[in-house]
């Protein structure tokens, strides 16, 4: 991989997620706080209509509108998706991008605490995880690695090489020392990291690590006329990352009826009961638990 010589520090994709927009408001009064020697950093407010409007977006969600064929069809044309195809202009546009690398930083309201999404599985995002854990040892890395950067709908998946930060627990809409706190903490890692990998200088890392694979998505109970008859499992919620097995509780229903984890294989559950998601009433995610080598 070639060398990084231009970086896009992304925040206020969502508008109610504010640990990320009041750092970008920070950074750009302190630019230094983000200068390495080995490459330029840009910061961008994505999405500034829905922080005015305190709203997660205005009329669709932003991070889903960088597929390729979407940022080329000007028939999509509401806030999000012509928002989009700007930001695609100015740090895109995807597949041949100005911006070498973007880090896109989000809040969560689950109990997922600072935790790194990496969309690919190569040695740069392999040792990019193994550093931000030796930095932050209760950081948690998790790989979405589950089809290309291309085919990603993400902000981040402008570049060739692009994150997302999630921490939480945040609720929408306030910030949280601690969390803000994750979070800058978090994109100092990542950028030492970068300066470190353009200047051949990545130090001695752990030989492997564990992190977590992104698997699939559980929705919430519903009844035949799709209305919500359940919510999640007071045993699961709060709990991310901790083991779920086979015919654990999962849900439990409003008359009290437990549903229990029917799946094969013992699973992780992460942005468990997120309030964004329940537009699309999803529940959490569930990964497996991987050993990432760093070789």
């Amino acid at each position: 991989m070639s060398k990084i010589k231009n970086v896009a520090v992304v925040g206020g994709t969502h508008g109610n997620e504010f640990s990320g927009i009041y750092l970008l408001k920070k950074w750009q009064s302190t630019p230094q706080s983000l200068a390495r020697e080995s490459f330029s950093v840009e910061t961008v407010f994505a999405n500034p209509k829905a922080f005015d409007e305190n709203k997660r977006y205005v009329d669709h969600d932003l991070n889903r509108q960088f597929g390729l064929h979407d940022l080329t069809n000007f028939e999509l044309a509401s806030y999000e998706q012509s928002r989009a195809k700007a930001l695609n202009e100015q740090i895109g546009p995807k597949g041949n991008a100005k911006s070498d690398f973007i880090i896109d930083l989000h809040n969560t309201t689950s109990n997922m605490g600072p935790s790194l999404i990496l969309l690919q599985s190569d040695q740069f995002n392999r040792q990019l995880g193994a550093y931000v854990k030796e930095k932050m040892p209760d950081a948690v890395v998790v790989f979405e690695d589950h089809t290309s950067v291309d085919d990603h709908l993400f902000v981040c998946s402008i570049a060739k090489q692009g994150v997302i930060i999630e921490v939480g627990p945040q609720p929408q809409s306030v910030i949280r020392q601690d969390v803000l706190d994750w979070m800058e903490d978090m994109t100092g890692h990542i950028l030492d990291f970068v300066h470190l990998y353009n200047t051949n200088e990545i130090p001695v890392l752990a030989d492997s690590y564990d992190a977590y694979r992104y698997e699939e998505t559980l929705k919430l109970p519903v009844d035949e006329q799709g209305e919500r008859i359940g919510m999640v499992h007071k045993s699961v919620q709060d709990n991310d990352f901790e083991p779920l097995n086979p015919g654990d509780p999962i849900f439990t229903l409003f008359d009290g009826t437990e549903i229990f984890w029917e799946g094969d294989y013992v699973a992780y559950p992460h942005f468990i009961n997120e309030a964004a998601y329940y537009d699309n009433n999803l529940a959490m995610s569930l990964g497996k638990k991987i050993v990432v080598s760093t070789k």
